[in-house]
C-alpha cells in the first residue's frame, strides 16, 4: 500500500501519482504505525469522530486544513477544516466505524433498513357531503350530551355536598 507523504492519502501499488497533490509524493508504507488520512471535516465532525474511534480503541490525531484566524477572532468560533489521521495498522477499523457512524459515505451505497416505520401519514376515504353531514350533526350532539353529563355530575355532587352541612 502506498501514501502521499503530504496529504496522507492511501493509494494502491500501481498508483503513482496523488490525485489531490497531483505530485509524485507516494511512498510504500513501511512502518504499521505511519499516520493515514481517515477523513476530514469541520470541529464538530472531528471531534464526533474522534470520540467513535477513542471507543472503539483506536488512537487518532488531526491536523488543521485551513487556518483562519480573522474569523476566530472575531466570531470566537473555529470554522477551520480537519484532518483526521490514524495509524496505518488501525486503518481498516477505523474506517468501518468512520462509515458505522456516518462520517465516510460510501459511493453508490445506498443504507437500507430492515424495520418498517409508520410515517404518520393515515389515508382516509372521501365522504359524501350527505355522509359528512350526519357526521357533523351526530358528533355535535354527542359533545352536547357529554357537556350536559359534565354538568349535571357536577351539580349533583355539590348538591350532596351542601346537603352533609345543612
Amino acid at each position: 500500500m502506498k501514501y502521499c507523504t503530504k496529504c496522507r492519502k492511501l493509494y494502491n501499488d500501481e498508483d503513482l501519482v496523488c490525485k489531490d497533490c497531483k505530485k509524485g509524493h507516494l511512498e510504500t508504507i513501511t512502518d504499521e504505525s505511519t499516520p493515514v488520512l481517515l477523513c476530514s471535516g469541520d470541529v464538530m465532525e472531528r471531534d464526533r469522530v474522534q470520540a467513535a474511534l477513542k471507543d472503539n480503541g483506536i488512537t487518532s490525531d488531526f491536523r488543521r486544513k485551513m487556518v483562519s484566524a480573522n474569523s476566530q477572532l472575531l466570531t470566537g468560533m473555529d470554522f477551520d477544516e480537519f484532518d483526521i489521521l490514524v495509524p496505518y495498522n488501525q486503518y481498516e477499523k477505523a474506517f468501518d466505524t468512520a462509515v458505522g457512524i456516518g462520517a465516510i459515505k460510501l459511493e453508490g451505497a445506498e443504507i437500507i433498513n430492515d424495520e418498517v416505520y409508520d410515517d404518520g401519514i393515515e389515508e382516509f376515504e372521501q365522504m359524501s357531503s350527505s355522509k359528512r353531514t350526519f357526521v357533523r350533526i351526530v358528533s355535535a350532539l354527542l359533545f352536547i350530551l357529554v357537556a350536559a353529563g359534565i354538568i349535571f355530575g357536577v351539580d349533583f355532587i355539590m348538591a350532596f355536598i351542601k346537603s352533609l352541612f345543612m
